[in-house]
């Protein structure tokens, strides 16, 4: 066999495996719009762009999915400039004016309120996130968007599902669908089913200029990169372990948890019409003064 041969071999298996990865997130993109009703006729969608793989994977398979969709909407790029320095502010623009994609691209600084509030060696994405989710969901509301598209992914919603349950106590993921806290908004995750490998190879396919965040994602210390480590590392032992947690969160079953607000465990089997009678001998208050107290030294 040739050099040639070989080569033309290798190339033909490279367009082969990148249409069926196009394919692949089509599919799982499309999948996750009808699941969750993410997109009906006449809507007006914003897709926050960032600049990072993920936001333009999600631009490009949502301008695909639009020419062939079921129903008529409009997609409007937007883009946040923090004003971190050295943001290549001309990338963007530039990006969306070739593809014909309208877009705004709304200049504020949150990046220095970030650095005066946080302490250095500190992590920034709490506030970081706060400021922008509060810029483009006061956007959105303003001009008129009836749904806001942010590129989070299906390994973002696991991890998520472990940074609130060893952190903050919590059986809570990232949802493909919710409505903002002030009622105003209704958010999107159209990559909800899709694996963020799959996102890096297309990202690598379709050649996006890439731009790199330096305020948050970069540092070391993130709880988040704790977990993604660990995900990958069972990933690595039990292959298909974070797909079947991704499918545990489609398949809860309340009566099997512990919390009375989602299943009424009091009025189960009741015949006293589900009112417990207090059982904190000496009253709660008691109670909850015993459960401050140290614990006592062992024995010897």
């Amino acid at each position: 066999m040739t050099v040639t041969t070989v080569a033309m071999a290798a190339a033909r298996k490279r367009q082969l495996d990148g249409n069926k990865l196009q394919k692949r997130l089509r599919r799982n993109v499309g999948r996750a719009i009808q699941d969750f009703n993410m997109i009906e006729d006449g809507d007006r969608v914003m897709v926050c762009l960032s600049g990072g793989k993920d936001s333009f994977a999600m631009l490009d398979i949502l301008r695909k999915l639009q020419s062939r969709a079921p129903v008529r909407f409009e997609l409007v790029a937007v883009n946040l400039d923090q004003k971190q320095p050295g943001f290549p502010e001309r990338v963007l623009p530039e990006y969306l004016e070739s593809l014909g994609v309208p877009f705004h691209i709304i200049e504020q600084d949150t990046y220095s309120v970030v650095k005066r509030v946080i302490p250095e060696g500190k992590t920034t994405c709490g506030l970081c996130s706060r400021l922008r989710r509060g810029v483009l969901y006061t956007f959105a509301a303003e001009r008129g968007m009836t749904k806001i598209a942010l590129g989070h992914h299906r390994d973002d919603i696991v991890e998520t599902l472990f940074l609130n349950l060893f952190h903050g106590g919590k059986l809570k993921a990232m949802p493909p669908k919710l409505l903002s806290d002030d009622g105003r908004n209704v958010v999107i995750r159209p990559l909800a089913y899709c694996r963020e490998r799959d996102l890096e190879a297309y990202a690598d396919l379709r050649q996006f200029p890439i731009i790199p965040c330096n305020l948050c994602g970069s540092q070391d210390n993130l709880q988040r990169q704790a977990i993604k480590q660990m995900l990958r590392q069972w990933e690595r032992q039990c292959p298909g372990r974070v797909e079947n947690i991704f499918a545990a969160l489609q398949n809860v079953a309340p009566s099997h948890l512990a919390d009375p607000a989602l299943f009424d465990f009091a009025g189960l089997g009741a015949r006293n019409g589900g009112r417990a009678p207090d059982w904190l001998t000496g009253g709660r208050e008691e109670a909850e003064e015993e459960s401050l107290e140290p614990p006592r030294a062992a024995s010897a």
